[in-house]
């Protein structure tokens, strides 16, 4: 959308007049948006750096693991819509809190699974198979965390959306070193479809796309 003489990323709002983050609003055609900050959300730093397609839409079913205090998933949750479903799995108490009151409480689409990420078996609350896993955990083995995750809940033909924090995982490799070695890992019905670096908005980060074939 145009706001202030520049192009944005906006979300029509699952919960008018309510913000999760401080975030910008426009009405426009009597729907409210709200404006999408890169900074603050990697998936829209992919999106503005060429992530070529958003595996969301309305109606989605969605297993966000390492929710935070619900930024990206306030959007999430206004592009799946009533219909769909997003399960934002937490384990840090403080942040959980924030996640409960400012996205959950408003929001009948987003269920809070506080638990850890490492544990997919103790999520109670999720059921059935999910369209895409979406991954932004701080855990040198975020990787094998999102697979695993993604063997318990992700159906056949489903997105994995992993964010790949090479500092979580080695301070000491070359970022792009790491990178290739978390690529590695993708085997056993995971298939890699795009990477996307996320700089400027998020120094030494890369978003890859990876399709999972369930056996």
């Amino acid at each position: 959308m145009r706001w202030e003489g520049h192009d944005r990323l906006a979300t029509a709002n699952l919960a008018p007049g309510h913000r999760a983050y401080k975030e910008k609003t426009l009405v426009a055609g009597g729907t409210e948006y709200r404006v999408w900050d890169p900074f603050r959300s990697k998936l829209a730093a992919a999106l503005l750096n060429g992530l070529d397609e958003l595996p969301l839409e309305g109606r989605s079913s969605v297993l966000y693991l390492g929710a935070s205090t619900g930024t990206t998933v306030s959007h999430v949750s206004d592009i799946v819509g009533g219909g769909g479903v997003v399960f934002a799995v937490e384990h840090a108490s403080r942040v959980a809190r924030d996640l409960l009151d400012r996205v959950a409480s408003r929001r009948r689409n987003v269920v809070p699974v506080i638990q850890d990420a490492r544990n997919p078996s103790a999520y109670f609350s999720v059921y059935g198979k999910v369209d895409v896993v979406y991954a932004d955990i701080a855990q040198p083995d975020q990787t094998e965390i999102a697979m695993s995750n993604c063997r318990a809940y992700l159906r056949g033909g489903g997105t994995l959306l992993l964010v790949i924090k090479t500092r979580s995982i080695d301070v000491v490799r070359r970022p792009d070193k790491v990178i290739e070695g978390e690529l590695a890992k993708m085997r056993g019905g995971f298939e890699v479809a795009q990477l996307v670096g996320l700089e400027p908005y998020d120094r030494d980060h890369a978003m890859a796309a990876v399709l999972y074939r369930a056996a």
